[in-house]
């Protein structure tokens, strides 16, 4: 949040008790969202041992080929969940590709920008953000891609 405010990006938070990993899915039910505004941060490493970030719809898959081929490597996979801290500085449940501790290339659905605003994770587990999908891609240096199955 402190990174979107020094950006002058307007965002609203939202907060709700919960103390371990829900999916994306469970975080809209229990927000009363819809599930085709929130979406999930996913890290993967490229074959060329780099990491990637991207940012798909909660009820969607990744498509593993598509995301090697806009990252520009022969392959990619997701990391295990035990890397995912030492890596980004997020928990499971609580990842978003603002502020993590190395800047990583970002890539956002496209079809995020069917969207004003969309709900991402807020750095924690039990905090949503909404914003808007180019602030959201302003604050990552993310681009827009066709990352789902």
């Amino acid at each position: 949040m402190r990174i979107l405010e020094a950006q002058g990006i307007a965002y609203t938070h939202y907060e709700y008790e919960c103390d371990e990993f829900t999916d994306g899915s469970e975080t809209a039910d229990r927000l009363g969202l819809a599930h085709e505004e929130v979406f999930k941060t996913l890290v993967a490493v490229g074959n060329d041992g780099q990491h990637y970030v991207y940012v798909i719809p909660v009820d969607e898959s990744l498509d593993l080929k598509k995301c090697a081929r806009v990252s520009g490597v022969k392959a990619v996979q997701l990391i295990h969940v035990k890397e995912l801290f030492p890596l980004t500085g997020y928990v499971r449940g609580g990842c978003t590709a603002i502020g993590m501790k190395k800047a990583f290339p970002v890539w956002i659905d496209e079809t995020a920008q069917l969207f004003d605003r969309i709900y991402v994770s807020g750095g924690k587990i039990g905090c949503q953000l909404h914003l808007a999908p180019d602030d959201l891609a302003r604050a990552a240096n993310a681009s827009y891609a066709d990352l789902t199955e």
